[in-house]
């Protein structure tokens, strides 16, 4: 445990961010820990100042006042106190993350913001280096991602999109976070649907008095193939009656033991542009290892079924330092993703989030198999970039988690013209999210001068979503039509 002591307690939650970057999942305290880290902050004649001292180790940052905003000045004090904290961090460990000091979850948005005030994008690029120690090989991926995302990033003002949510899963993975569920004897698919379908309605009504059209439609989970292929026509169809003309609809077919003929053909019939078909890995051990009830062998089997059916826009997820796996291991899943060449492929970095079965084994009991360590999963990252991206696929999304293996990154590849709207969209919280289903959040952007987010989440807990779905479709209203 850390203990840290700051002047400027507002930000402790950021700053026990920055602390993670270099130790891992560590608790950070006000009061208590073996280690402690005092910080303090001066304003005289004009500068401020923040001086961080830690085992016998001080770096001091200062900068001129900024006479802003207060939404202004507290951005960029939080800036510089993580700035602080993070250049001692660095003398203490000898450490340089990858990306610097930022602990955000979407740092496209700082080469967009350089180039919105008048840099060109070289420039923003090396802004990105140099303010926050992001490595050259990171600020390079950035600017890939925005020069991919060229003319697709931004949508009408009177579009929106939509996420549809279904959370079950035939078994449920041990690095699983999300607010979904074991299918078990589907007692709760029916209930769950009919609720959804509800909130559908609901939901029409709301956007046709917001005057707002659908552009991109994704429905995920979940395994969204898991329910009965009825089930899950039957949300399709009610979804794209109530927003139709959608340009763009993504299906997480997901796990191959839930894609059949009758569901691929369902699909087809549904107009949907886009599915996923996730390996996670190739390695039958790992899959048995992470809670998966199929094998590599049945994921190229449901790829290819899906390939004869005309299926031209197929999205394979891949995760990089899943416990137990080697480098190796990772190459081998790369070699036949790229034989089997999708038309996207994400490319995830393992988070072993504290609600996660995954957490419980390796941090908290220290029993099953390790997870690699960070130098490993970094090879992993940059042996996924170079081979994918020698093979024609391109960076266009990237998003970054809490507790991820090495502080890296997610990102998603694509061939030209493959790019996910709903990604881009989503990840660079450019386009209003309607989402529907337990567990989901709505996203809704303001055009006022504080280009304002406001978020409407759903309760994630199955049976009180069904008791509750009228309540869930008051709260978007109460923020959409403020």
């Amino acid at each position: 445990m850390i203990r840290l002591q700051t002047d400027t307690p507002q930000f402790f939650s950021d700053l026990g961010d920055v602390l993670r970057l270099f130790y891992g999942d560590v608790s950070v305290s006000m009061s208590d820990g073996d280690v402690l880290f005092e910080h303090r902050f001066t304003e005289m004649d004009g500068v401020w100042t923040d001086t961080w001292t830690s085992q016998g180790r001080q770096n001091a940052l200062s900068q001129p006042a900024f006479p802003g905003t207060p939404l202004e000045v507290k951005r960029l004090r939080k800036r510089q106190v993580k700035s602080a904290l993070y250049g001692l961090l660095k003398q203490l460990t000898g450490m340089h993350p990858p990306w610097g000091s930022l602990t955000g979850i979407r740092p496209t948005r700082l080469i967009y913001e350089a180039m919105e005030a008048g840099l060109s994008p070289e420039e923003a690029e090396r802004n990105v280096i140099s303010t926050f120690d992001v490595t050259p090989d990171r600020a390079a991926l950035l600017s890939d991602i925005v020069d991919m995302q060229r003319g697709i990033r931004e949508a009408p003002a009177d579009r929106f999109d939509l996420y549809i949510g279904i959370p079950f899963c035939r078994t449920r993975c041990s690095y699983c976070s999300f607010a979904s569920g074991e299918l078990g004897d589907g007692s709760r698919v029916q209930p769950y649907v009919d609720a959804l379908l509800r909130e559908i309605a609901l939901s029409k009504a709301l956007m046709d008095e917001a005057g707002m059209r659908l552009r991109a439609g994704y429905i995920g989970g979940g395994t969204p193939t898991a329910i009965p292929c009825g089930d899950l026509e039957r949300i399709l169809a009610a979804a794209q009656a109530a927003f139709p003309d959608a340009v763009e609809w993504t299906v997480e077919a997901g796990r191959p033991d839930t894609i059949d003929e009758e569901k691929l053909q369902m699909l087809k019939r549904r107009g949907v542009t886009r599915i996923s078909v996730n390996p996670q890995t190739f390695s039958d051990d790992t899959l048995r290892r992470v809670g998966r009830a199929h094998t590599g062998r049945d994921t190229v089997d449901a790829y290819r079924l899906a390939r004869s059916m005309g299926f031209d826009d197929i999205n394979m997820d891949v995760i990089a330092a899943l416990p137990g796996e080697t480098v190796a291991d990772f190459a081998h899943t790369l070699e036949v993703v790229e034989d089997l060449a999708p038309d996207s492929v994400t490319v995830h970095s393992l988070a072993i989030k504290r609600s996660s079965r995954l957490h419980e084994q390796l941090v908290v009991a220290g029993a099953g198999y390790g997870q690699i360590e960070a130098e490993g999963a970094a090879e992993m990252i940059a042996l996924a970039r170079r081979r994918l991206t020698a093979r024609g696929w391109r960076p266009y999304y990237l998003y970054r988690q809490k507790y991820m293996a090495g502080n890296l990154e997610n990102v998603g590849y694509a061939k030209p013209g493959k790019a996910c709207l709903y990604n881009i969209g989503n990840m660079e919280e450019t386009v209003s999210v309607l989402a529907l289903g337990a567990g989901a959040i709505t996203k809704w952007l303001f055009s006022d001068h504080s280009l304002r987010i406001e978020r409407a989440p759903n309760v994630r807990n199955i049976d009180e979503y069904v008791a509750r779905v009228e309540e869930m479709a008051q709260r978007k209203r109460s923020v959409i039509l403020k």
